[in-house]
């Protein structure tokens, strides 16, 4: 004949398997923060590096000669 398990026994083990869960649900949330915290270097290094080169491009476009004023074709 089974017994069923008492309700201590079924309690126990819901909280051992709850606890299991959140062990890997902050695992897995600091991993999650990991990898923020590196695309948001990655990011910020991506948008320094736009802006240096802008920065060169713009100096490039005042380097270049103004083009002289389009005469009329009449």
């Amino acid at each position: 004949m089974a017994t069923t398990p008492s309700t201590t026994d079924q309690i126990a083990e819901r909280v051992e398997r709850l606890l299991v869960r959140h062990a890997e649900l902050q695992r897995t949330n600091a991993l999650l923060s990991e990898q923020v915290a590196a695309l948001t270097q990655e990011r910020d290094s991506l948008k320094s590096r736009l802006s240096a080169a802008r920065s060169r491009v713009d100096a490039l476009l005042e380097r270049l000669p103004q083009a002289p004023p389009a005469k009329d074709a009449a």
